[in-house]
């Protein structure tokens, strides 16, 4: 449930910040709220692939902004450039009963020694610069509750496209994983090694990703909006034992309405 989740909750709100970013800010200001479904195959052992309902949420203001799991505030705004101080929870956490514990057998680990992992808050600064050439966003965050006291850094590229009523935003990023965050969500923990656990610890890892977002106006003010999203986990990540041996990359995809007020 846990990656599913992650997914659900992160995606529509890159999709309305896509959306806001390259259609105009001024436009896009107020509250924006629909309901989405979405499909998430998650790389834990047992989880296997999801489909479920969610609600989408986002705001849009002058110097403040919401988008699902994340917000913050405009410290300098042009209209093509932005540098933003961010707050984000981290939903990467989850609960060792819910994984499959055959299935950790298999991979050489017992369910009973293992301990939940939480989910955190991250709090850092971004930039984005937007122009005929698409739009730049760079990202850093790090853990402010000392969950897993690690950091990440996040680089996309996103390109936007007209035909007829619809706008596709293809994109194309990467993430750099500290090693404390992999080895928490990826990796055995020193408590759990002295309880004869195996000891896995990833290291720093880097993520690639790809997307596809599209919208449309259905009236003046309803939208849809959905989307595709692939990440690659490097051999780091896939390697560890807490996820499906064949889990090499992270599949999600998701289609809803929103209602803008």
């Amino acid at each position: 449930m846990k990656a599913a989740l992650l997914l659900l909750v992160v995606m529509p709100g890159l999709a309305f910040a896509q959306s806001r970013d390259q259609a105009g800010a001024a436009s896009q200001r107020g509250w924006s709220v629909g309901v989405a479904v979405a499909a998430a195959d998650s790389p834990y052992v047992g989880e296997g692939a999801r489909i479920l309902p969610f609600p989408m949420f986002a705001y849009e203001g002058e110097r403040l902004f919401l988008r699902g799991i994340s917000g913050g505030v405009h410290l300098i705004d042009t209209g093509a450039f932005q540098i933003d101080a961010l707050v984000s929870a981290r939903l990467d956490g989850f609960d060792i009963d819910d994984l499959s514990a055959s299935g950790l057998a298999a991979n050489g680990l017992e369910a009973v020694l293992l301990d939940d992992r939480d989910h955190g808050l991250d709090a850092g600064i971004g930039a984005a610069w937007s122009g005929s050439f698409g739009r730049v966003r760079l990202q850093a965050l790090a853990d402010v509750t000392d969950t897993s006291g690690g950091h990440d850094i996040g680089v996309e590229y996103t390109y936007m496209l007209r035909s007829g009523m619809w706008t596709i935003l293809p994109s194309a990023g990467v993430r750099w994983m500290s090693k404390d965050l992999t080895n928490y969500y990826f990796g055995t923990q020193d408590a759990e090694v002295e309880r004869g656990v195996p000891r896995y610890n990833p290291g720093s890892a880097v993520v690639p990703s790809l997307s596809v977002a599209a919208t449309r106006p259905l009236g003046e003010r309803w939208n849809f909006l959905g989307g595709f999203t692939y990440r690659l986990l490097p051999d780091e990540l896939s390697d560890s034992p807490l996820l499906e041996r064949n889990a090499h990359g992270v599949p999600s995809i998701f289609g809803g309405v929103s209602y803008r007020f």
